[in-house]
């Protein structure tokens, strides 16, 4: 009998601390559902898109990962604020992270791929986590 296969996480920060917002009771909960789920989503890809490269074919993870990854981008700027975002260091930081996964993908690069992802996850739990601590600190 062989052991159950995981299949492997790009997004294991993200998605976690997604999960966490989305089970808050703050007004921004909705909004952190959809976080996570576009972070379910964008993990899953990235994960059929690393076989594919790893295979050195094409795939449909590979066509659709810059559209998942865009989505999870929109989202976290909606659970945010779109008015703090578009001024935020996070958002520079997720578009560049993001830009190095495509470029990653279009090359067939495995080794720039999983790295860049790396990052991307950083940037994005990062932005989630600051959105929590402005929900916890309270007005002067």
């Amino acid at each position: 009998m062989h052991p159950k296969q995981e299949q492997p996480s790009f997004l294991p920060l993200t998605v976690g601390v997604a999960r966490n917002a989305a089970n808050r009771p703050e007004d921004a909960a909705e909004q952190a559902c959809e976080v996570q789920r576009c972070a379910e989503a964008a993990d899953a890809t990235a994960a059929g898109c690393w076989a594919a490269l790893l295979g050195g074919c094409q795939s449909v993870e590979r066509r659709e990962l810059p559209g998942r990854l865009r989505a999870l981008a929109d989202a976290t700027s909606g659970y945010f604020g779109q008015a703090w975002w578009e001024v935020s260091a996070h958002r520079r930081r997720v578009a560049e992270a993001q830009l190095r996964i495509n470029d990653a993908v279009r090359e067939g690069d495995g080794a720039e791929f999983a790295e860049a992802f790396v990052g991307y996850d950083q940037a994005v739990a990062t932005a989630v986590v600051s959105v929590n601590s402005d929900m916890e600190t309270p007005a002067p």
